[in-house]
């Protein structure tokens, strides 16, 4: 039986190369979810198997009407039932004082309230067997074994401070953006982790860690050293286990959106096999908080 899944983020890097991994499947409809500028250009390179929805994911009444729209197309028989939602899509800031349209700050709203309020609003859609894959990243350890220091660990704070620019020190300098970046990526496990206990039963949540990936669109908004250095000198990390090639991190993330690769509800898949997330990852009453606080930021709308 044939079957959507939904995937942002899959215009460049990892996603692009998932997606063409996912297309690859005869039994899969892929419903790519992107800018209109990066679907002009999709639409003559993806092949025929896949269809797009135009969202900025940094605006939540843009994701809400991306959300209905597909809602509509599944309830015409427009599109296969619907099994799978990837938010692949990430922002990495040079600062932490960006605001988006909802006044909210923007590496937040991207990398967490976006995918919170895709689930919701497609929840009651979901064919089970389905799986919800959520791009995280080894960011959220904040140590040097996992980034080679190059990113600071999150600094958890209230979702109300999170949400808002400025929560933290330095946020007008590279280093708080990095840190909204690493603290967005542990809220996003913690909400994977609230989307297993809370979703209906046959709806899985996985985050996935590709690790780090030079080479991509990440650090397009940092400065001209540092993107001199991800595009040119930090890929020969690709050698070593500290760091993933563009097209290795895309089939392992094809893998567990198609569900190659096995993973639990509430899982982390670090690149191709489930492991552990860091200790502070695993904090129920911070999850049950973020899960409330994300109810509110995307129902004001």
């Amino acid at each position: 039986m044939r079957s959507t899944i939904v995937m942002t983020g899959a215009s460049r890097g990892i996603g692009r190369v998932a997606a063409e991994r996912v297309l690859g499947r005869p039994d899969v409809h892929l419903l790519v979810v992107a800018r209109e500028s990066a679907i002009a250009r999709l639409s003559g390179e993806l092949g025929e198997d896949v269809s797009y929805v135009a969202a900025d994911l940094g605006s939540l009444e843009s994701v809400r009407s991306a959300a209905a729209e597909i809602r509509d197309r599944l309830d015409r028989g427009d599109l296969p039932p619907l099994r799978g939602f990837t938010g692949n899509a990430g922002v990495q800031y040079a600062n932490a004082l960006t605001e988006g349209p909802d006044g909210l700050e923007a590496t937040f709203t991207v990398n967490v309230l976006a995918n919170h309020l895709f689930v919701r609003l497609l929840q009651d859609r979901f064919v089970p067997p389905s799986r919800i894959v959520i791009t995280v990243s080894d960011t959220h350890f904040g140590d040097f074994k996992h980034n080679l220091g190059m990113v600071p660990g999150p600094r958890w704070q209230s979702p109300e401070i999170l949400a808002r620019t400025g929560a933290f020190p330095g946020s007008d300098t590279t280093a708080g953006g990095r840190t909204a970046y690493s603290t967005s990526k542990l809220a996003a496990i913690h909400l994977v982790h609230e989307y297993a206990r809370r979703l209906p039963e046959g709806i899985d949540a996985v985050a996935y860690n590709p690790a780090f990936v030079p080479g991509t669109g990440l650090a397009r908004d940092a400065g001209p050293v540092s993107r001199f250095a991800m595009r040119y000198v930090l890929p020969a990390l690709t050698l070593t286990p500290f760091a993933t090639s563009r097209r290795a991190a895309g089939r392992y993330l094809a893998d567990v959106v198609l569900g190659t690769t096995e993973a639990p509800n509430g899982s982390y898949v670090d690149r191709g096999k489930v492991a552990r997330s860091s200790e502070e990852s695993y904090d129920p009453q911070r999850e049950s908080e973020l899960w409330d606080a994300a109810e509110r930021f995307t129902a004001a709308l």
